[in-house]
């Protein structure tokens, strides 16, 4: 799964609600460099209230400065976010608003069951700092993926209907993934929050779940360069020295389960196959990659007369993630197949600022912005 605000303007308490429910805030203006390239991004203004809908924002409790590990440059970080419900809701859209757009690489929000937020709380005491360090997930319990944002989303406004489940004492945990090639060591600093739109929980809503279909990256150093790192097993070892054993497994995961064992096949281009065990609506898509990915796709049943794409962006754009709602649900059943495909260009890497003086590496699946992703995501509602 890759952003200064002048001024914050979400509430300063954690779990707090807009003084006047149903007013959404003041747009704020983001320099962004996610390519390298600055620029000034107008965040909107969210989206009127639908019937029965309310606000509620959410930020840090305060400033969090974020440090790489390990001598990375990217820092994953989970903070536990209240939003105070005391009855079950549906969460029907979210709008991420990230503090210092120089930094925020992207967020996920993942939803904590009632009865994990204690062991949250005991992790976020026991490290050092506001926060703790989460590569890959929340790093808590079974916390359950219910918004997200990355280059080029404004609101997530999910169609009339639709919502995450939100029983009460639910607890959000919001992980910023923050990008600091470009950071002033121990100067920068990031507040960065998310408004939320919820509706009561006895509202006839249809829930949802998000679904991830990642694929291998095994792109290899181009022609011309050289270095340690361009040898595949010297790149695996330097993500899990940034990272942890975890994420640096990923990459032989990943080809286990999508080659089924066979070597990996440096390419450009690598697909894998998701065989649907539960059946359901697909209403929205999604494709995530870094800043060397050129296409990605999202077919179902490819091959077959049933084939259909979901998703196709040829020509990919790092600055625009935005989910993509289908103009029709589109109904998947047990033995369908997801196929996600993902096309990365290693020639990017000399042509961009951010990453044209870091040293060539043979790229696979990894957590930083100069590693890769192939990531598809599903918007989906189960039968009932």
């Amino acid at each position: 799964m890759a952003v200064s605000l002048a001024a914050v303007l979400l509430v300063t308490s954690c779990g707090g609600a807009d003084p006047e429910p149903g007013t959404p805030a003041a747009p704020v203006s983001s320099a962004a460099s996610h390519d390298g390239l600055h620029g000034s991004v107008e965040i909107p203004p969210a989206a009127p209230l639908r019937t029965g809908e309310r606000f509620v924002n959410l930020t840090m409790a305060q400033p969090y400065r974020p440090a790489a590990p390990n001598g990375g440059t990217d820092e994953y970080r989970c903070f536990l976010v209240d939003p105070g419900l005391t009855e079950s809701a549906f969460l029907t859209g979210s709008q991420f608003l990230p503090q210092n757009g120089a930094l925020v690489h992207h967020a996920i929000f993942f939803r904590l069951a009632p009865a994990e937020a204690s062991a949250a709380r005991k992790l976020d005491a026991d490290t050092p700092g506001d926060g703790w360090t989460c590569f890959g997930d929340a790093g808590i319990g079974d916390a359950a993926w219910v918004a997200h944002w990355a280059p080029g989303a404004n609101e997530t406004l999910l169609a009339p209907g639709l919502g995450y489940p939100m029983p009460p004492g639910s607890q959000l945990v919001m992980q910023v993934h923050y990008n600091l090639i470009d950071a002033r060591p121990g100067e920068d600093t990031d507040r960065s929050g998310i408004r939320l739109r919820l509706v009561a929980g006895t509202e006839k809503v249809d829930p949802l779940v998000t679904e991830l279909l990642p694929a291998p990256v095994e792109l290899p150093c181009a022609a011309g360069e050289r270095g340690e790192l361009c040898e595949r097993e010297a790149a695996v070892r330097d993500v899990a020295r940034r990272f942890g054993a975890e994420a640096g497994g990923q990459a032989e995961q990943l080809n286990e389960y999508c080659n089924r064992g066979r070597a990996p096949a440096a390419g450009s281009t690598q697909h894998c196959d998701h065989r649907v065990t539960e059946g359901g609506l697909v209403h929205a898509v999604a494709g995530h990659m870094h800043l060397l990915g050129s296409a990605i796709k999202l077919e179902l049943n490819p091959g077959t007369p049933a084939a259909r794409t979901l998703l196709d962006i040829p020509t990919y754009d790092f600055d625009q993630q935005a989910n993509r709602p289908l103009p029709r649900a589109v109904a998947v059943k047990p033995g369908d197949v997801y196929r996600v495909t993902c096309t990365h260009d290693v020639t990017l890497r000399q042509r961009l600022p951010q990453l044209r003086n870091l040293p060539p590496r043979y790229v696979v699946w990894g957590e930083g912005t100069s590693d890769e992703m192939c990531l598809g995501l599903l918007v989906m509602s189960r039968p009932g």
